[in-house]
């Protein structure tokens, strides 16, 4: 796959060294699916190699996938701007996608779910201002509760949003529910971390190198693709 565009994975970066090798795990897996294609990591703050420097060492055409849930500042600013500078693609963010929902099932069922034992869920992440991001994290929800058969699943955000992880908990334990909560993040990190102690009853783990989360990042990758194609 010489002539298909650089896959330039990008995450946000984190001080914990997990996160990283987490990513660097699911980009493993990108490879494994799709032989040949060249696929990169990137970190948009904190953590290197940073966007800019990996595009500059990329010759040919790219396509930036973020490694993030929703549309935020970083999606909608920061990396158009990288990728402007260089006549990069920008793919959507993971999103509110069947793949993503079926990582969240199935770390929930790693963890220890059972429909004869939960019955409310907390869907935790990390949160945003922007209104984009927080509607695609109550899609995400909604499409969580669904594929549960019809637990309640109320969305919550470890910063910058509201309800907390905590307060999203007392709210379902009120109702008499045992509550789960279900980690929306693609790697370890601190808020992943905090909203695991949140947790009641289990708390999964992050995202990280799930297969369904491998074939949505070359989902995202194909259909930025096409979009382009299309504009040509």
């Amino acid at each position: 796959m010489t002539d298909a565009p650089t896959l330039v994975a990008v995450g946000h970066g984190s001080r914990d060294p997990r996160a990283r090798a987490t990513l660097a795990r699911l980009l493993d897996r990108v490879r494994e699916l799709r032989p040949g294609l060249d696929v990169r990591l990137a970190h948009i703050e904190i953590d290197s190699p940073r966007v800019g420097d990996v595009l500059a060492a990329v010759d040919g055409d790219v396509v930036l996938v973020p490694l993030l849930l929703a549309p935020g500042h970083h999606v909608t600013h920061d990396l158009p701007a990288a990728a402007a500078a260089v006549g990069a693609r920008v793919a959507e963010p993971l999103g509110a996608h069947p793949l993503l929902v079926e990582a969240l099932v199935d770390r929930l069922v790693q963890a220890g779910w059972s429909e004869d034992e939960g019955d409310g869920v907390v869907l935790a992440s990390a949160g945003s201002r922007d209104p984009r991001s927080r509607a695609v994290i109550r899609e995400i929800a909604a499409l969580l509760g669904e594929r549960l058969g019809g637990v309640p699943v109320v969305p919550a955000y470890a910063s910058a949003a509201a309800p907390t992880v905590p307060d999203a908990v007392r709210a379902l334990e009120a109702r008499g529910r045992r509550v789960a909560v279900a980690s929306c993040f693609t790697a370890p990190g601190l808020f992943a971390a905090r909203a695991a102690a949140d947790a009641p009853w289990i708390a999964s783990d992050p995202l990280g190198a799930h297969p369904a989360l491998a074939r949505l990042v070359l989902h995202r990758y194909d259909t930025a693709r096409v979009r382009e194609l299309a504009t040509v």
